[in-house]
């Protein structure tokens, strides 16, 4: 007779198969009941809806977030897939949000199929599906982004209601700027006879620079015969040339993001100091303020570090063993690491007090800073060398948020983009704040990315004159909120406010 803990290898070998096959919209049909509750109570597996499942880790905490909101893009697609034989799709709207990387969880997805019920379906956490009855577009007006049926961006862009430019400007004028050449929308626009679109869409292409296209617009309309009258739709919004060569959505969205945001930050955070320390005297106060700094930062990601283990490690006095790896010796190489990327962050606090240019210093050097940050974790064998070999290649979740951070292949083109913004930007404030939330939006290493923000935030602090500043444990969850409506809700006034609090 087959033991308790056998019968729940069996039920997690099925389990397992699913996931090898990609399955993450879980069916009671693909697991007998037997499985199902067997794996519901040892924690593996969770209901969504009635007869829907989703895998889950025992160990999560209840009311915990980050499985569903790992899970909840792949769940969907598989849902309704399931549900409408693949007769759905994503409003334009939404559709344009994905199109230019927010892959964000929503509150409400918007879905339209022939077979919808116009009703809400309620989900986990706050989140829902409402489908809504209506027709198809034509087949060749959507495609597959990441398992999510979708209006392709020139479809998107036609079928996007006329107050969404001027709601979401930031998303559509990066939707537009992707469009390199006019051909790309005027086969929709004409198959269509959308004459009054046409003369929206050459006002938005107007409104970010794109005067060819704008024209072209509406010379081949007016020869095909239509009346075409030009309208902005982004009513009340100043013109914004976007270059021609920035074609990559996700880069543009971040580059008008930080231009947003930028006065806000201004608004709500300190003028750097009149008065600025001199550099040896700067210095000695990065050393003094290193223990609470290890201790706050390695807490708040989650170590069980104490004020005797950062000793210890500073003096050297540590020897994790090569023989066990449990929590204690992660804790351990964590606080070796944090001690010798600390020291390599204290050499570009120097560049950058020499002057040199802070975003310049932080491009050449963060990759050092991830490499002594880690290098503990590699001498102990629990990372491969490859591991430290750039930016991640695979995607990455944050517990408890709907921020879903860039794919890898994005993150590629984001990072130079990002350092740019940074070299380019003249207000320390504002590389401060927003130096430390874009980098953590970015999320381009698979862990360690809010100890590098808050050693990136510090070089632009000292950029500017300001004091390093330690982020406490005892407001973690002061912290991770403004974060969240920075990244959700694209409001960076809680953050910066907090950041502000910290330096006065």
């Amino acid at each position: 007779m087959a033991t308790p803990s056998e019968n729940l290898a069996t039920s997690l070998g099925l389990l397992q198969a699913l996931q090898d096959e990609g399955v993450v919209a879980i069916r009671s049909s693909q697991l007998s009941r037997l499985h199902r509750e067997r794996l519901v109570k040892s924690g593996f597996l969770r209901e969504v809806v009635k007869g829907w499942y989703i895998a889950t880790r025992p160990d999560e905490v209840p009311g915990e977030s980050t499985a569903w909101m790992t899970s909840f893009w792949a769940f969907c697609a598989g849902y309704l897939d399931e549900r409408f034989q693949q007769e759905w799709c994503l409003g334009p709207e939404q559709s344009l949000t994905l199109f230019t990387g927010d892959w964000t969880v929503p509150r409400q997805l918007q879905v339209r199929s022939p077979m919808g019920g116009n009703k809400p379906l309620v989900l986990p956490h706050c989140t829902s599906i409402f489908d809504v009855r209506l027709e198809m577009p034509p087949g060749t007006h959507t495609e597959i982004n990441n398992g999510m049926r979708v209006y392709s961006l020139a479809a998107g862009l036609i079928a996007s209601s006329p107050t969404h430019f001027s709601a979401q400007p930031i998303v559509m004028r990066a939707a537009l700027a992707a469009v390199t050449d006019a051909s790309e929308v005027l086969g929709f626009l004409l198959e269509g006879g959308h004459s009054v679109v046409a003369g929206r869409l050459a006002g938005a292409f107007r409104n970010i620079g794109r005067i060819a296209i704008a024209d072209q617009i509406k010379d081949t309309m007016r020869a095909a015969g239509y009346s075409i009258v030009e309208t902005d739709p982004f009513k009340g919004i100043a013109p914004l040339a976007i270059p021609l060569q920035h074609a990559s959505p996700a880069v543009n969205r971040m580059t008008m993001t930080w231009e947003k945001m930028r006065d806000e930050v201004l608004e709500n955070f300190p003028a750097p100091p009149k008065s600025k320390l001199r550099k040896a005297a700067y210095l000695r106060q990065v050393d003094d303020v290193y223990a609470a700094d290890a201790y706050n930062s390695l807490s708040i990601e989650g170590y069980r570090v104490s004020a005797d283990l950062i000793e210890r490690v500073r003096a050297g006095d540590w020897n994790p063993g090569a023989d066990e790896v449990d929590r204690n010796q992660r804790d351990a190489l964590a606080a070796r690491g944090y001690w010798q990327a600390f020291q390599r962050v204290k050499l570009s606090v120097e560049r950058v007090l020499g002057r040199e240019n802070a975003g310049q210093v932080a491009q050449a050097e963060h990759g050092a800073w991830y490499r002594e940050l880690f290098g503990p974790s590699i001498t102990a064998g629990i990372l491969r060398p490859a591991d430290l070999a750039g930016y991640r290649s695979g995607p990455v979740f944050i517990r408890r948020s709907h921020h879903a951070p860039p794919n890898h292949q994005a993150v590629r083109e984001l990072m130079p983009a990002f350092f740019e913004l940074l070299r380019n930007e003249p207000e320390p404030a504002v590389r401060v704040v927003l130096g430390h939330f874009m980098f953590v939006y970015i999320h381009p290493y698979f862990d360690g990315n809010g100890r590098m923000g808050r050693f990136l935030m510090n070089v632009m602090l000292a950029s500017g004159g300001y004091p390093w500043i330690v982020v406490p444990m005892a407001q973690r969850e002061d912290y991770m909120a403004a974060l969240e409506q920075a990244s959700v809700e694209r409001n960076i006034v809680p953050f910066a406010r907090f950041l502000g609090q910290l330096v006065t």
